[in-house]
């Protein structure tokens, strides 16, 4: 029997027990009620309250223009759809770096506002005052490493991170630093699998990929591009579990088409 099927409500407790016991941890990301009630029904272990909706839910270029206000509209979104999930809520860019009582501010407000379970920060030994902080008034905090998407402009691409030795290094480095100040987790984007694998063998804590490899503890995608909702976004680590994008399409041009022929409403289907 798996731990996941053991238990009524995942927490940090569980996921410990899942990475103890070899059993992949599955997270995916949601931003709304509808779709968290359907992921949260399915068994998933972790969703995210990912700073994505800025690009998927707002249609921004980057993660950046999200604010803390619609976090925490999404985070309530989503806290009030779930059973069993454990909820993360990511910090957005300017809520937490350069300032540890910031952080904590705004950690404060996501937990009371939104009733989530824990924030996801990005950085390693730069943001470690702040994640001490909010580690000490008692909220579990989920670390992200390897490409960080609220610094994609200091960093000028998408691309894959840490392939060169020192910034491997950095990496392997912050995971540990992360690991000891009491991060429950790290999520590891977007680097080679061969480094997520020497990480997740060093950590005993688990380790989330995404564009990891398959030896991370766990995997997380965002939820629009597994469903083929997102039409443009197609990288090597993303598989499609469906594609929406051209069903819904379909789906609308019938009911147009059925309104414009008279055809909707029949006469079952009126008062």
């Amino acid at each position: 029997m798996s731990v996941n099927k053991e238990v009524k409500r995942i927490t940090t407790h569980v996921l410990q027990a899942m990475k103890t016991r070899g059993e992949k941890i599955a997270m995916l990301t949601a931003y709304d009620y509808s779709m968290a009630r359907i992921l949260d029904e399915a068994g998933m272990d972790i969703l995210l309250v990912g700073d994505s909706a800025s690009n998927v839910m707002a249609g921004h270029e980057t993660t950046l223009p999200i604010t803390l206000d619609q976090m925490i509209y999404h985070a309530s979104s989503v806290v009030r759809a779930v059973k069993r999930s454990l909820v993360v809520v990511d910090l957005p860019f300017g809520s937490y770096q350069g300032n540890s009582k910031s952080a904590l501010d705004s950690t404060i407000r996501i937990m009371k506002e939104s009733g989530a379970h824990a924030v996801k920060m990005e950085g390693g030994a730069e943001i470690s005052e702040s994640v001490k902080r909010i580690l000490s008034a008692g909220v579990p905090v989920m670390g992200h490493l390897g490409l960080t998407p609220q610094s994609i402009y200091k960093f000028g691409t998408y691309t894959v991170r840490a392939k060169e030795e020192e910034e491997a290094e950095k990496l392997i480095a912050d995971a540990q630093i992360l690991q000891e100040l009491g991060c429950f987790a790290i999520v590891l984007e977007k680097i080679p699998a061969t480094l997520a694998k020497a990480v997740s063998e060093k950590l005993w804590i688990p380790t989330i990929g995404i564009g990891a490899g398959q030896h991370t503890d766990g995997q997380v995608l965002v939820t629009h591009d597994l469903l083929g909702i997102t039409k443009d976004f197609q990288p090597r680590f993303l598989r499609r579990y469906l594609e929406l994008f051209e069903t819904i399409k379909e789906a609308t041009e019938q009911y147009i088409k059925d309104v414009k022929s008279r055809d909707f409403p029949n006469k079952k289907e009126q008062y």
